[in-house]
């Protein structure tokens, strides 16, 4: 009896097994930072087709030199932070920045992305140094 039970586990871990290799394992997280210059830090902003990004507000700190990167999860989307001339969209979803004014700004996506886009909003909050 106990040989026929270790028989269909062998059987059942094989074919999952099999499955993992002809479907792909998934992949590794990847630490995007590891990449940046030194002294760099990322700030990725995620845009959601339901009219949201992945918080409601980002913190950096006042002189910090920021990769601001936009990914789009879901939908096609941009952002746009006016008071720093900071457009993301298309073809350039991320820029090196340096935000020099502590204070609290708006982050907007900046293209058209459905009825809810009007309200597609987030805080940046740069902490003075």
């Amino acid at each position: 009896m106990h040989k026929w039970i270790m028989f269909v586990v062998f059987i059942a871990a094989s074919v999952f097994g099999l499955y993992l290799l002809a479907f792909e394992l998934p992949e590794k997280p990847v630490d995007e930072s590891a990449n940046l210059p030194e002294g760099m830090t990322l700030l990725k902003i995620q845009a959601y087709s339901d009219f949201t990004f992945d918080q409601p507000e980002y913190r950096v700190k006042q002189g910090e030199s920021i990769r601001l990167v936009l990914q789009n999860v879901s939908g096609v989307h941009g952002i746009e932070i006016a008071d720093f001339g900071i457009k993301l969209e298309g073809d350039t979803l991320q820029q090196d920045v340096v935000f020099d004014q502590p204070g609290e700004y708006e982050i907007h996506c900046s293209i058209p992305c459905g009825i809810g886009h009007t309200d597609m909003k987030a805080k940046l909050i740069v902490e003075a140094a």
